[in-house]
């Protein structure tokens, strides 16, 4: 008796497909995660050199948002410590930056919280 198996690789495909696709999203959400700090990371080190070199607290903030390549820019939170009218040389200024970078994969947005990324950078005042 021989059984007809011709639907049988069309549902293995219809079961696995769901899977495969939120794979390959979660990989995608997972890089733009690693874009987005290193990013970051370098638009805190470039803004606190700013800091170094005697730059003003909106100058500094100005740089950081102007040159954000992740999303919109009015979501970026700046922290410049201590602030410009205490900046003296020899002392160390601190820029940190944070940002919310929503998910796109649906189901991981509906388990996790929206990831906060944050980074900062430390240089001596010259």
């Amino acid at each position: 008796m021989i059984k007809e198996q011709k639907g049988q690789s069309m549902v293995e495909f219809a079961l696995l497909l769901p899977l495969v696709l939120l794979l390959i999203c979660g990989i995608v959400d997972i890089g733009r995660l690693m874009f987005a700090y290193a990013s970051l990371n370098m638009t805190a080190q470039e803004a606190v050199r700013l800091g170094g070199l005697g730059s003003s607290d909106a100058e500094i903030e100005t740089y950081a948002k102007d040159h954000l390549i992740i999303g919109n820019p009015d979501d970026l939170e700046v922290t410049i410590s201590p602030n410009e009218s205490a900046r003296k040389s020899g002392d160390n200024v601190k820029v940190a930056l944070s940002y919310e970078l929503p998910m796109i994969t649906p189901i991981i947005k509906g388990i996790m919280p929206t990831p906060i990324l944050s980074v900062n950078s430390t240089i001596r005042v010259e």
